[in-house]
């Protein structure tokens, strides 16, 4: 049997673990252990995820003397609204659940951020276990305590900080994925070493086209370091009081307005969106006489060695920057009418920016645009 990786996320009074490493998900009652107290586990995940596991996980739970019971959602990133949200708590309120039992999230950042607040705020808070089934929720949603949903005004609007009491990483799960989920994911693996760890994004660099193409050994460490990094975080800044966990948003703000533009759908995944953004905001910074052109260049250039989208000009979007800009003014970090930025002094120098003129973002992505 492999031994995991263990990564303590470390909050005061909420400690918790993040579990790295292959055969998780088909030891998941005896991961979990005592936190599961009753017979009945109740386990809400998607169609998608429950076509591949859900065998796996009633077997993992038979062979500790638990049985599952299901809540089996819509794919997608349409499913995390408010009627899904109700449905989800009517689910674990039909479960008889209670705060000290541990309701299971199967699957990628849809299910994880919609399990995890309706564990927020079924009676006033429930435990939670993540087990992320995507190399983006491993590395990024799963990670940190924030959960919410999506409403018409923009992504992620509604929702509340509430750690899991455990984080089961398979990277075996990661050899099921579609090539291009999980691209799109590794998009979050890159994003630490941009923000803080220079020799991190160099191993990206060096090993990010055998990940992609299955090296279950560079998995298992992209993974392991991405967590670390931002077990880190969270500890220092658990709800972006400081400004320190902001950092992980580095690429969100562009993202999130080309997701929005999109219309959150399958045309581009979060993680394409996080990886334009950050070329975006690399190329901002170079507009800001704060970084040199060649950094992101080099960014960009290791975006496309992955095959994956770096250029605006790739989703032929029919709008101006004024529009994309627009999008921003919505989004959920904005603070007295003001939006910060995460910009870069370089590949592993990203700061929190206050002094951005929004009038001067449309003018960028006009030229992003080719407008």
């Amino acid at each position: 049997m492999s031994v995991a990786n263990t990564i303590p996320v470390s909050l005061a009074g909420r400690p918790y673990d993040v579990r790295v490493g292959p055969g998780l998900l088909a030891r998941l009652g005896e991961e979990c252990g005592t936190m599961l107290r009753k017979d009945s586990v109740p386990v809400v995940t998607d169609a998608n995820v429950a076509a591949l596991y859900r065998e796996t996980v009633d077997a993992a739970l038979a062979a500790v003397g638990k049985t599952a019971s299901w809540l089996v959602l819509p794919a997608g990133e349409k499913t995390k609204d408010w009627a899904h949200l109700a449905q989800v708590i009517d689910f674990l309120l039909a479960e008889g659940v209670d705060r000290n039992d541990r309701i299971v999230a199967l699957g990628g950042g849809v299910i994880g951020d919609l399990t995890g607040f309706a564990a927020a705020i079924l009676k006033r808070g429930c435990g939670f276990v993540q087990v992320p089934t995507t190399l983006l929720a491993q590395v990024d949603s799963s990670v940190g305590g924030k959960t919410a949903i999506n409403v018409p005004m923009g992504k992620n609007l509604v929702g509340a900080f509430h750690q899991p009491a455990l984080v089961l990483a398979d990277t075996d799960v990661l050899g099921t994925l579609p090539p291009r989920e999980l691209r799109a994911g590794y998009a979050e693996v890159v994003k630490y070493g941009l923000i803080d760890d220079p020799a991190f994004f160099e191993w990206c660099e060096v090993n990010g086209p055998a990940l992609l193409a299955g090296d279950d050994a560079a998995r298992i460490e992209a993974v392991s370091r991405s967590v670390a990094a931002k077990a880190r975080v969270v500890a220092a800044d658990e709800r972006e009081t400081t400004g320190t966990r902001a950092l992980l948003n580095l690429g969100h703000t562009f993202g999130h307005a080309l997701e929005a533009e999109t219309g959150y759908s399958s045309a581009l995944l979060h993680g394409e969106a996080v990886a334009i953004g950050m070329v975006l905001a690399a190329r901002y910074s170079v507009r800001r006489g704060l970084m040199h052109g060649q950094d992101a260049q080099r960014i960009a250039a290791h975006f496309k060695a992955c095959d994956m989208k770096a250029e605006v000009t790739e989703l032929a979007l029919e709008c101006d920057g004024r529009r994309l800009a627009d999008h921003m003014l919505h989004d959920k970090k904005m603070d007295a009418g003001t939006l910060p930025f995460l910009l870069m002094r370089g590949i592993g120098q990203t700061f929190l920016a206050k002094d951005v003129d929004i009038a001067d973002i449309a003018a960028f992505m006009d030229e992003e645009l080719g407008r």
